[in-house]
């Protein structure tokens, strides 16, 4: 169904998620949803109320006037509420079966059913957000983590379409200028300093570059981190697991080749989400086919993965049957388990443990990301933690500061930065201002794309709306 079809319909949806909880909400918007809700509410007239207010009463089946629930119901009057629209919240008890009979009530009312992402689409359409922030409003939902909250917050609240918008409006600036000369080219004036514009676009370059910069840890930030955790068998990669978890998630065996699969789980280090994958045991040589099949999703994993946990373990450091990790090497932390097994003398001496028992940089020199750790004993996880964290973000997250997390803002941007290296370049060769217009208005087109100053293709607009929940 066309996404922007039915707008001037009243739409209705339980807004909170499904459950039995102390409390439950049934939201409506559009026109007539003061009106709607007055038909199934016994409580007072609510078209005579005024705006952000909370009434309590009943709800009502408006065909045999059957009651339902004892409700408070809130009002918010256009254009001063989210959607911009007339909006009613019914707040119910929260049986879903209550939520259910109140929303199909508000529906033989003259409601209809709201589609995924409807309200925030309205709200969008009616001038309330840009498409940056109705995009954060989804992604402030799915938050799991403090950095997610926090990047999709700067977002919301208009940080990053503020940095959008003073890009925008200092090529504008010089659009006009440059349009203006067209007026005049018989009379051969020039009201665009080309200079000064030069030094315009190389710095407009500068910032769209730090934003393009900005996605890796955006992506992070928002996907999360995944972690493989690979090695022969029995180095102790499920007792890793759990130590880093800090509960008994994996099965932890002497049984050579007990991880048949792979196992997930989420780590919160700093704020931010990091994927663990427990992998099958490596090594060269097995008869067992399952096992065989967990060593090959093992390998796929790691090299799918963004960063590697190489765990040798130092009392049978032998890594011949991963020479496959070399092209992986700035990624790979290699991580020397069971230290506790080794005299005090040894795990006292880091360069004792690097260059004796285990001598891992020997084998696989290319890694330079390296720790020691005794998983069993809990000794060294904090300090892998933060290796972690360190060779993931490699920064402290400064999420006041505009970060792309958006790999449709990223595409844009860099359709964007295409279009300012012809627009300098056409600077530096002297192109006339008919043929430099040509590429501004394209850098604006995609800059507007971003935010949805432009008309946006209906069909990335049903593909954005469409990823919220119904009630959103």
């Amino acid at each position: 169904m066309n996404m922007l079809s039915g707008l001037d319909d009243t739409i209705a949806a339980i807004a909170t998620p499904p459950g039995v909880g102390a409390i439950g909400v049934i939201r409506l918007s559009g026109k007539d949803a003061i009106s709607i809700t007055d038909t199934i509410f016994r409580g007072k007239k609510l078209e005579t109320q005024k705006t952000h207010t909370v009434h309590f009463g009943h709800i009502t089946d408006p065909h045999n006037g059957t009651l339902i629930d004892e409700v408070v119901v809130t009002l918010f009057r256009a254009p001063k509420s989210y959607t911009g629209e007339n909006v009613t919240e019914i707040s119910g008890h929260g049986s879903s079966y209550i939520l259910q009979k109140i929303l199909e009530a508000a529906i033989a009312a003259g409601a209809r059913m709201a589609r995924a992402g409807e309200y925030t689409q309205r709200a969008f359409l009616n001038g309330k957000m840009d498409l940056t922030q109705a995009e954060a409003v989804a992604d402030l939902i799915a938050a799991d983590s403090q950095a997610q909250q926090q990047a999709a917050l700067q977002q919301l609240r208009g940080g990053f379409s503020g940095d959008l918008g003073k890009l925008r409006d200092q090529l504008i600036n010089f659009a006009a200028l440059i349009e203006l000369e067209l007026d005049f080219s018989d009379e051969d004036v020039e009201f665009a300093d080309r200079k000064q514009f030069r030094d315009l676009i190389s710095d407009l370059r500068s910032r769209i570059s730090n934003l393009l910069n900005s996605f890796r840890l955006g992506n992070v930030i928002k996907n999360g981190v995944s972690v493989a955790i690979i090695g022969k068998p029995n180095a102790g990669k499920s007792t890793l697991l759990n130590a880093l978890l800090n509960e008994e998630r994996a099965i932890v065996s002497e049984i050579a080749g007990t991880t048949r699969d792979t196992i997930e789980e989420t780590l919160n280090i700093k704020g931010v989400l990091f994927r663990l994958i427990d992998t099958a045991g490596i090594r060269e040589h097995t008869t067992d086919q399952i096992e065989s099949i967990g060593i090959e999703r093992s390998r796929l994993n790691a090299e799918k993965a963004h960063i590697i946990l190489h765990l040798v373990d130092v009392t049978d450091p032998d890594t011949s049957a991963i020479e496959w990790l070399k092209p992986f090497a700035d990624k790979t932390i290699e991580v020397l388990n069971k230290t506790d097994r080794l005299s005090a003398a040894i795990v006292s001496d880091q360069s004792l443990v690097n260059g004796g028992l285990a001598q891992p940089s020997a084998r696989l020199p290319e890694i330079k990301s390296q720790i020691s750790i005794s998983a069993k004993k809990n000794i060294g996880i904090e300090a892998l933690r933060d290796r972690m964290y360190e060779l993931a973000i490699g920064e402290t997250i400064k999420t006041e500061n505009s970060i792309v997390t958006n790999a449709r803002h990223y595409n844009a941007l860099l359709k964007m930065m295409d279009s300012l290296d012809a627009i300098a370049a056409g600077i530096d060769t002297g192109l006339t201002g008919d043929l430099l217009s040509i590429d501004i208005r394209r850098a604006l087109h995609y800059l507007g794309e971003i935010t949805g100053q432009v008309e946006v293709d209906r069909d990335i607009l049903g593909t954005i709306f469409g990823k919220f929940c119904i009630g959103k």
